[in-house]
């Protein structure tokens, strides 16, 4: 399709938008894409012009949302043409289709550089917008020096300068060594006292860049920025262009104001005066009007302005001025006037003293809880809930649980937590607080998480005078036809303690409490049967002597469950059957539990963590919050219910470590809940003891709490019971047999072998613990879990584990105790970063004494060179260009490996495949050679391709000649060495890796005798 002019252009696109359907569109896409394909691979006889035509359309397929995989090369290579037209082509094409590591630009650096210092402004221009677009790190380095002297130079048109001082921006933002402090400081003063507004409104950006990462160096411009903001505020000296509905550009105030918010204050009282006259001015002259482009700039200034105030830490007598302007927004029906008037109030609740102001314009609020934009109830709950004290406590909880029946599903959750953290911190009596708990549940059950019944609990059985309360209390919601799983849980666990308590009132006889609780068993799932059982069990032991039959129907019960498939609540059934033989002495062994340590509330805590800060800092620190970086200790629960009988140690499971995380009142409620939910375990005599790696087979996130959720399958913490790892019998050594000389159990180099290929696994074992592994990998970001199993029934002390990483990764391993109790397993999450390819590896010096006997071993980790490769499948039509763009040393390294481990060809195509190489079939005409390509990824290299091809010689299987190549001469060596390590070694490799020889060294290529070489020599050599 050879059009004449830009004719072919504009006929496709008619062609496009004349098309019916979707299908249609594609089908001409197709054609097009096809044709630009076939016109590209016969360039030589393309002129610029045509190119240009082509590159179009490629922007315009690329822009109604299709992949465009080809072609930009082309793109790319009209960067260089002489004439405008094409070269502005090149550069918005490259802006649009390629990222900042994209290789092909890479060849653009020096075109573009010659662009901007040459004196076309135009060509400039253009280069500027580009790198400012897309610029990396290369661009970083190459160009940052000569943007700087186009920023700074008086012959520059502002039309210029502007654009070097915005891509400046974005080469800082890439890599913040381009600007160097001590130099930059003063120049960036000085072009503070720019006259022309758009050159000083690309350098507010700059500067907001900078103080952000280092406001110490920039102190002189903290007086020219308040000069700049009188002279917009009293309107001196603005064009009418930068004037926007009257106001003198707004874009630029409110960068200024955002550059004055990263000094921390304002000492001068002149400076500080004048800025807050401006402040003032704008507070005060800010109105809500009809044109919502006005309104939108002039909110957007005054809003600003409202968080300098804040930062500054102005007079009380200004900030009540600012709440009163905010009551007058969040009264407006402009919803987003609305929004941020309400996001406001709650930054100022967290900044100053201003919650009595706040107060009053608490009936505004609550309206706005029922707002039709859920935006706007969010933030409405979010200061409703900063502004609550003891004096509004009570009417704000009553509102939120009144709006909790109507409230959206996906707001319900943060409603309820909230107003239950609200009623525990300002509740003026605890049956109220009860009271409210009860209703959250009764309302909101689905969204009420564990831990906050668990703080009810603990609430109860720490007040005696509540305990009759709360389970009177609990027997009325039970009574109700319907009623939430949740509230049966915390029922049936308030009634079995505490039910003997109402014995006097009507209705509440043993029988009759008994029979409530019954009535809910069918209808609850197996996590909250454990609990029913021991509230029999308590009901039970309270009625001595018993009553006849209210024993024969509990004991049905425990008869009926005692084959029942889930393991817990048969285990349950069995031991309590067996312990109400026991009459009186009952009494002592299901004795009520003891009063909970007094603590903070973890609820509290999450509420106060996100109270800290502004709204975007709490988002911040939740999400760290959310990389769980504590140990968990995995261990056996003490006997139910304060028992002393021996009983047997059964299965492990999940407890934190209190020297090492923050002990929150949950673990205390697990113990106890756990207690109630199943550690009365008996051990199975075929099987000693379960694999302490059980939890590798799991996914890998760690969360909490544990001990409510009862581990129904049985197997789900004990894992591989019996299973090949497991753990035999001879490998518990009892605790009086101490040795002095310890040796591993299995090859530790065969373990870590077997570990560079999977992702979970045995690092290391000897008699007394188990090292496990279990790991992620994402890019070049690794995330592994060492699992610490003590094997024993005695503790392993003197515990220390010592991260000796190689330069190239950087790791992070959180907290290891000193002591690891008995049959217990500790969680220690480790990050690794890749910064660049190496084969070193990282080793983990570990340490523990059992006993007389001190252990220290040195564990090589797999963190290896082949975790952080990603394995991609490549076309012939990309890959013969990239094979032969990388055409030589360093880039490309060819060896001939002799003692190889010979193996079959299919063999040596899966063992590369176990590497995350992956096998590119019918890339090479010759069946005894293999093609294979992945991506590496760190932190220098980014995503960087690499291809592989191996030559083999039937004849002689232990030699063959091996070509590599990628973009980073260090990854080609470092990729060439390992494959090489993989293929001669035979996998017991020694402790630490040989030393690298130099990249010169290499061997001259011999090509085996019968390759036929003619077709490759043109395509693969």
């Amino acid at each position: 399709m050879a059009m004449h002019g830009m004719r072919g252009l504009s006929v496709f696109i008619s062609d496009i938008r004349n098309c019916q359907n979707k299908e249609q569109e594609r089908q001409r896409i197709d054609k097009e894409l096809g044709n630009v394909r076939n016109r590209f691979k016969n360039e030589k006889g393309l002129s610029p012009y045509e190119k240009k035509k082509y590159v179009w359309k490629m922007l315009y397929i690329y822009m109604l949302g299709y992949d465009v995989d080809f072609g930009h090369m082309e793109a790319v290579s009209l960067i260089s043409a002489p004439k405008y037209p094409e070269k502005q082509v090149g550069y918005i094409v490259t802006s649009c289709l390629l990222n900042e590591n994209h290789d092909f630009l890479r060849l653009a650096i020096n075109t573009v550089r010659n662009d901007i210092i040459g004196r076309n402004e135009t060509f400039q221009c253009l280069a500027l917008t580009m790198v400012g677009n897309i610029g990396g790190r290369e661009f970083a380095e190459s160009l940052a020096p000569d943007v700087q002297k186009l920023l700074l130079s008086s012959s520059c048109r502002p039309l210029v300068r502007k654009k070097a001082a915005l891509c400046l921006l974005r080469l800082y933002r890439k890599n913040p060594d381009v600007v160097n402090v001590d130099g930059w400081a003063d120049r960036m003063a000085q072009l503070l006292d720019e006259r022309d507004l758009g050159v000083l409104t690309s350098s507010m950006s700059l500067l907001v860049a900078l103080v952000s990462n280092n406001h110490e160096a920039y102190w002189s411009c903290l007086p020219k920025c308040v000069k700049t903001l009188e002279r917009l505020a009293r309107n001196q000296d603005i064009p009418q262009e930068y004037t926007y509905y009257g106001i003198p550009s707004p874009w630029l105030q409110v960068k200024t104001m955002r550059a004055l918010q990263y000094f921390p204050t304002i000492e001068d009282p002149y400076t500080r005066r004048t800025l807050f006259e401006v402040l003032q001015r704008i507070l005060m002259g800010t109105d809500v009007v009809k044109n919502v482009n006005k309104n939108n700039a002039s909110h957007a200034v005054l809003f600003e302005a409202l968080a300098l105030v804040m930062h500054l830490d102005a007079e009380k007598e200004m900030m009540s001025q600012c709440v009163s302007l905010l009551g007058k927004f969040i009264a407006v029906r402009e919803p987003n006037i609305r929004y941020l008037g309400l996001e406001n109030m709650t930054r100022m609740l967290m900044v100053t003293d201003v919650q009595e102001i706040i107060k009053r314009h608490q009936a505004q609020i609550i309206t706005s809880l029922k707002d039709p934009d859920i935006s706007i109830r969010r933030r409405a709950l979010d200061l409703l809930y900063g502004m609550c004290d003891v004096t509004n406590a009570k009417d704000i909880v009553e509102e939120l649980l009144q709006y909790l029946s109507s409230a959206d599903f996906t707001m319900r959750e943060e409603l309820s937590l909230k107003a239950a953290i609200l009623a525990e911190k300002f509740a003026p009596d605890l049956s109220w607080y009860v009271d409210v708990i009860l209703q959250l549940i009764d309302k909101a059950g689905d969204f009420i998480s564990d831990d906050i019944w668990f703080r009810v609990v603990q609430f109860v059985t720490n007040n005696d005078d509540l305990q009759p309360y709360a389970a009177a209390k609990v027997k009325e919601y039970l009574e109700k036809p319907a009623v939430h799983e949740t509230m049966v849980k915390v029922s049936a666990y308030i009634l079995g303690e505490y039910s003997h308590l109402l014995a006097r009132r009507p209705g509440c006889s043993p029988k009759e409490i008994f029979g409530i609780l019954h009535e809910k068993l069918p209808t609850v799932s197996t996590t909250t049967i454990p609990i029913l059982l021991s509230a029999y069990a308590k009901i039970l032991m309270h009625t001595q002597p018993p009553d006849q039959e209210l024993q024969s129907q509990i004991w049905a019960i425990f008869n009926k469950y005692e084959s029942c498939i889930d393991a817990e609540i048969q285990q349950r059934a069995v031991e309590y059957f067996a312990l109400c033989q026991k009459g009186a002495a009952l009494m002592d062994i299901l004795a009520e539990m003891p009063k909970f340590p007094e603590r903070k509330s973890s609820l509290i805590k999450r509420a106060e963590y996100s109270e800290a800060d502004t709204a975007e800092q709490s988002a911040i620190k939740l999400r760290a919050q959310q990389q769980p970086s504590n140990a968990l200790v995995v261990t056996d629960q003490p006997p139910a219910n304060g028992a002393t009988s021996p009983v047997p140690v059964g299965p492990l499971s999940l407890a934190m470590v209190p020297s090492m995380i923050t002990t929150e009142d949950h673990t205390s409620t697990d113990q106890a809940l756990s207690q109630q939910n199943g550690s009365l375990t008996k051990v199975d005599p075929q099987h000693p003891s379960a694999d302490l790696l059980g939890d590798l087979l799991g996914p890998l996130a760690i969360e909490g709490p544990p001990g409510a959720t009862v581990q129904s399958e049985h197997n789900a913490v004990s894992g591989l019971e019996g299973g090949p790892e497991a753990v035999d019998g001879s490998a518990i050594v009892p605790v009086e047999e101490p040795r002095n000389t310890v040796q591993p159990i299995g090859n530790i180099a065969e373990r870590f072998h077997a570990l560079c290929l999977k992702d979970s696994g045995v690092l290391y074992e000897d008699p007394y613990i188990q090292i496990g592994i279990k790991a992620e990998w994402r890019a070049h970001h690794g995330r592994l879990v060492l699992f610490l199993g003590n094997k024993n029934t005695a503790p392993l002390v003197s515990v220390q584990a010592l991260m000796l990483p190689p330069a190239h990764l950087k790791m992070e391993l959180s907290l290891v105790p000193d002591i690891i109790p008995p049959r217990a397993q500790v969680q220690c999450p480790l990050e690794v970063v890749n910064l660049q390819p190496s084969r070193d590896v990282a080793v983990l010096d570990f340490s523990y004494k059992f006993g007389t006997n001190m252990v220290n071993v040195k564990l090589r980790l797999p963190a290896v060179l082949n975790k952080f490769l990603q394995p991609i499948p490549v076309p012939a039509e990309e890959f013969f260009p990239q094979w032969r763009s990388l055409s030589g040393p360093p880039l490309k390294l060819q060896e001939v490996v002799r003692g190889v481990r010979p193996m079959p060809l299919p063999e040596m195509a899966n063992l590369l495949n176990s590497f995350r190489l992956m096998i590119c079939p019918g890339l090479d005409p010759n069946p005894n050679n293999l093609v294979a390509s992945t991506t590496f990824y760190s932190e220098s290299t980014h995503a960087m391709l690499c291809l592989i091809r191996i030559e083999t010689d039937p004849a002689d299987r232990t030699q063959l000649r091996m070509t590599l190549a990628s973009g980073d001469p260090t990854l080609t060596f470092e990729l060439k060495e390992f494959i090489k390590e993989q293929l001669i070694s035979i996998p017991t490799a020694p402790q630490s890796p040989a030393p690298a020889p130099p990249p010169a060294a290499q061997a001259t290529p011999q090509i085996p005798p019968n390759d036929p070489a003619a077709l490759l020599a043109g395509l693969l050599s």
